[in-house]
Formats: structure tokens, C-alpha cells, sequence
């Protein structure tokens, strides 16, 4: 289902693009845009510079109703893909904007609206680490929310890669606690070990605490 996501006009991000998209220019290139188009550019670590975009949180889903009516007649609905078309209220219409939404932002929000019993992040690699890609880096196969968000202000968890999963998870159980839930969680793992995150064989998994 293609889906609409609401964001605010109010949302810091639209003064800090920030949101790599398209492809590679030169310098040069990349100048000549930013003059014709007003678009914004940044230097990319692979190489040359890209446009950056705003990347918005999430506050609404226009189609959750359909989501919600299609998961009750027993269909599988694959929803939020990409982080979803972002939009913003007008006074009589929704308007889209050039922006990104961080598909697990969306994806933790849908859950919590759906009131989801857990919230799985299936990615490349098996475990949230510390020290990723460094000689000592060490698999987290349990975190709670307060050692999750310690790790996230300490910057342990980069902002561009790891750093929004884990993020998404805190969000998707606090909110679920709140609702009730205390035992509702979140994990984050390998595509391929699916079964065995949901099963709490491999994985990270975020609980309350």
C-alpha cells in the first residue's frame, strides 16, 4: 500500500536537510545545481556530493484505517515503504514536500498505532554492536530503554545507520508500555535469521527498563 505519512511544517529538519538523495556530482556540478535549483548539497564520504534533503519525523499515517481494516480480513500488508510519501496539512488539502521520513521511524509508528505486540527490525547485519567494524566490536544481544537511550547521548550508535533502528525500537516499546504493555518488544536483526529474532534466538532485543 503506498502510504502517505504526516509530517509537521514545524519540524526542525526542514532548516537541516540533511538526507542524502540522487546521485553523485562534482564540486562543479553540484554548484551550477545548487544556484539553478536552490536544492542543498553535501560532500558524500564515498566521494563527490549529493543532494540532502529534510528528514522529518512521522506524526500520522493517512491510510492507517485501510491498514487496519485490511489486517482484520486477513491480508498481509506491506506499508510504509521507503518511509512513505511525505505530506503535510493544508487547509483543505494534504500537499507532499521534498523530504525523506526514516523508514524505521515509520515503521515504529505503525506499530504503535496498530498496538502491535512487537516491533522487528530485519536489516544486514545480526546484531545491534558496539564498536561496529573496529577489532573489539561486541554483538548487544539485550538492551533495555534506559541503556539504549545512555548509548544513543553517548553517540555509540551512528546517526546514519544504526543509530534510528534503535531509536524506533525505544519508541515502539515506551509507547507500548504506556498503553499497557510491558512486556511488548522490539528486536533487531539479520533478514535472513527473521525467524529466530522473533523467536529471541538471534538478535538484539529492546525491553522496558
Amino acid at each position: 500500500m503506498v502510504t502517505q505519512v504526516l509530517v509537521g511544517r514545524d519540524d526542525p529538519a526542514f532548516r537541516r536537510p540533511s538526507k542524502p538523495v540522487g546521485p553523485f556530482y562534482t564540486r562543479e556540478e553540484a554548484e551550477r545545481a545548487a544556484r539553478e535549483t536552490g536544492w542543498a548539497f553535501a560532500k558524500d564520504p564515498r566521494g563527490g556530493y549529493r543532494r540532502v534533503v529534510p528528514s522529518p519525523r512521522p506524526r500520522g499515517v493517512v491510510e492507517m484505517g485501510a491498514i487496519e481494516a485490511l489486517l482484520r480480513a486477513g491480508y498481509v500488508v506491506v506499508a510504509g515503504g521507503g518511509g512513505g510519501v511525505p505530506v503535510v496539512r493544508g487547509e483543505r488539502w494534504l500537499h507532499g514536500v521534498e523530504a525523506v521520513v526514516d523508514k524505521d521511524y515509520t515503521s515504529s509508528l505503525i506499530a504503535q498505532l496498530l498496538g502491535a505486540e512487537a516491533l522487528i527490525i530485519l536489516t544486514d547485519v545480526p546484531y545491534v554492536y558496539l564498536d561496529y567494524g573496529r577489532p573489539g566490536q561486541r554483538p548487544l544481544e539485550r538492551l533495555t530503554v534506559s541503556e539504549a537511550r545512555r548509548l544513543l547521548e553517548e553517540g555509540k550508535l551512528p546517526p546514519g545507520s544504526m543509530g534510528p533502528k534503535v531509536e524506533a525500537a525505544v519508541e515502539y516499546v515506551e509507547e507500548r508500555a504506556r498503553s499497557g504493555c510491558v512486556e511488548c518488544y522490539a528486536a533487531i536483526g539479520r533478514l535472513e535469521d527473521a525467524e529466530q529474532v522473533v523467536e529471541g534466538k538471534k538478535g538484539t532485543r529492546v525491553v522496558l527498563g
